[in-house]
């Protein structure tokens, strides 16, 4: 038994059995991974792939069995890297964090300002993407935590700790009828043309739940990634924007005007997630505590240990 062969069973998993991908993935030979394969099962004596033909189909119940353990064997062996890195190098190194445009442009800034004070030696690599890269990321081990407000709560492998709340709020032209109207209700605001967020994105599933409770069909013209593209359609007069309400700078967004909806929609929380079982250098323990000083390194250790996944069943 060998790395390369634990390796091109975990990459099999992820290609979802196309040993092409598989491959291609590994710089090695389609050949070359059938042989790995192969010789992996007759060592262990049972076959760990269902077939047809030369084809692989999945996993067998051995296969689903030690792929957990061959998943955990991996892991460990990164961190072994890890842990020497953390006694060499204990204040430099490189910090992977994979964010959504919303938490990368308005609450990690004070964050990374404080945390390169404490750690100026340490290389920030910011991954800006949508809630399931931001999860695939981190599960791949390309990235040390993320920060997104969907998608990281429900993955099993991740462990997952709140970074702060949000609401929503409705944006308008300084001279919109809404402005000088009474408090807003959901049937005021379905009146008018919207403008959000893409569905999966920065709390948009609360939004349209809202609107459905409601009995509302809210017609929205335009739908895009970020509030600073959803701000600028509003100021063209598209419609009313509903965006994250901390996306808005009175000494910047002049020609807008901000109208509370915490009364119309839930509460938001963004999320810190980071690998379960993935070895983190102490600066990353740092950084999760400037953004949440009420989580120290036991308790993120303690949480993000790994499941042990045969005990569970």
């Amino acid at each position: 038994m060998n790395f390369q062969q634990l390796r091109i069973v975990q990459e099999a998993v992820r290609c979802q059995f196309n040993l092409t991908e598989v491959a291609s993935a590994l710089f090695t030979s389609q050949s070359g991974v059938s042989k790995h394969i192969k010789d992996l099962e007759d060592e262990l004596g049972v076959e760990l792939f269902v077939r047809r033909g030369k084809r692989l189909l999945g996993l067998t119940e051995p296969g689903k069995e030690l792929v957990e353990i061959i998943r955990r064997m991996l892991l460990d062996a990164r961190n072994i890297h890890r842990v020497a890195e953390q006694f060499s190098l204990r204040d430099q190194g490189t910090l992977g964090i994979a964010a959504t445009h919303t938490q990368a442009r308005y609450a990690l800034p004070p964050v990374v300002a404080r945390f390169r004070a404490a750690f100026p030696k340490v290389r920030l690599v910011l991954h800006q993407a949508n809630p399931d890269e931001t999860a695939a990321l981190l599960l791949a081990g390309e990235a040390d935590l993320g920060i997104a407000t969907e998608a990281l709560a429900g993955e099993s492998d991740l462990a997952t700790f709140p970074f702060y709340d949000w609401h929503h709020a409705a944006i308008v032209p300084q001279s919109h009828p809404l402005v000088a109207g009474t408090p807003l209700n959901l049937a005021t605001l379905a009146e008018y043309p919207l403008v959000t967020y893409h569905e999966g994105f920065t709390g948009r599933s609360r939004l349209d739940a809202a609107f459905a409770r409601a009995g509302l069909t809210p017609d929205i013209v335009l739908s895009a990634l970020d509030a600073d593209v959803i701000k600028t359609y509003v100021e063209l007069g598209l419609g009313v924007g509903i965006i994250a309400a901390m996306a808005y700078h009175p000494a910047k967004d002049t020609g807008l005007r901000l109208l509370d909806c915490a009364h119309l929609f839930e509460r938001n929380t963004a999320w810190i997630a980071i690998r379960r079982g993935r070895y983190l250098r102490n600066f990353v323990y740092r950084f999760i505590e400037l953004c949440n000083p009420a989580l120290d390194e036991a308790t993120i250790r303690r949480v993000g240990a790994p499941i042990n996944r045969l005990d569970a069943d």
